[in-house]
Parts: C-alpha cells; sequence; structure tokens
C-alpha cells in the first residue's frame, strides 16, 4: 500500500490535522496565545500520536496547516520559501528548518499578535529536526533528488 496517491492523501490529512482545531477556534474568536496552544496541540498528537505507539512525523505539514487559518499570505509566504529552499538545495528537511526558522518573523510582519504561538510552534519543528540538522552539518543528509531517483531505479528493475 502505498505509492503517489496515498502520498498526496496523507499530506493532505496531515495540513487537516493542524488546519482544522485551529480555523475553528480562530472563527469562535479564541485569543492568540489559546490558538498557539491548539495548534501545539495538534502538532504533539500528530508527532507522539497514541495509536501508533507514540511514534509519529515531525509535524511540519500539521504546523502549516495550523498557520493557515492566520491568513492566506501568510501561508503562501511560507510554501514559497520551502519550495524555493528546497528547489535551491535539493534537501526536504533544509526547506522545513528554514521556514521554521524564518516563520516568526513572516508572522511578526504580517499578523503580530500571533508571533508568540508561532515561534512555539517553530522551536518544536526544530526539536523534531534534530537529527536531520546533525545529518546536514556532516553533509550526510540525503537530497530528495536522490530519494526520487533510487525509487524510480527501484521501478524499473521491478519491471524487468
Amino acid at each position: 500500500m502505498g505509492g503517489k496517491g496515498a502520498a498526496v492523501a496523507v499530506l493532505i490529512f496531515d495540513v487537516l490535522k493542524g488546519m482544522l482545531p485551529v480555523w475553528g477556534a480562530y472563527m469562535l474568536g479564541v485569543t492568540p496565545f489559546w490558538l498557539g496552544m491548539i495548534a501545539i496541540a495538534a502538532c504533539l498528537g500528530h508527532i507522539w500520536p497514541v495509536f501508533f505507539g507514540f511514534r509519529g512525523g515531525k509535524g511540519v505539514a500539521t504546523a502549516f496547516g495550523a498557520i493557515a487559518p492566520i491568513g492566506w499570505d501568510l501561508t503562501g509566504v511560507m510554501a514559497g520559501t520551502w519550495l524555493l529552499t528546497v528547489l535551491l538545495s535539493g534537501y526536504s528537511s533544509l526547506g522545513a528548518i528554514v521556514s521554521a526558522l524564518i516563520a516568526p518573523f513572516y508572522v511578526w510582519w504580517f499578523k503580530p499578535q500571533f508571533t508568540f504561538p508561532v515561534s512555539m510552534l517553530s522551536c518544536l519543528i526544530l526539536l523534531r529536526h534534530h537529527d536531520n540538522i546533525q545529518r546536514l552539518w556532516r553533509r550526510q543528509e540525503t537530497k530528495i533528488w536522490s530519494k526520487l531517483k533510487r525509487k524510480k531505479a527501484q521501478e524499473e528493475d521491478k519491471e524487468q
């Protein structure tokens, strides 16, 4: 079970996992501090899910979804930062790290009342990427293009 369709579905649901609770609370007029707590709760549930033995993802897509209700302009800038970093470096993890580092500054620029909650989310994302940071530092992190080439080669070998 897998493939591109499954990967896209997982990505969409990971984003919604952060977006729906924060969006609902935002529409109810919850203060920025509590919106941040709701976003962190969604990310913590994604990172350490009870039903999967407390082994989950890194929380990037869920955090992205949690930030989206703040404003689409901010969401676009964040997505652009991630994409530009990945295209220039080839490292998806570096895109997440750079985006997490710069997110509080973007938020401060667009919606300053959300700077503290987004800073908390950024810290959580950076903590989850500590292994990736070490691999990047040692130049041992795998580029996204390498993974795609290897997968394509494996598929071609199966066809033969």
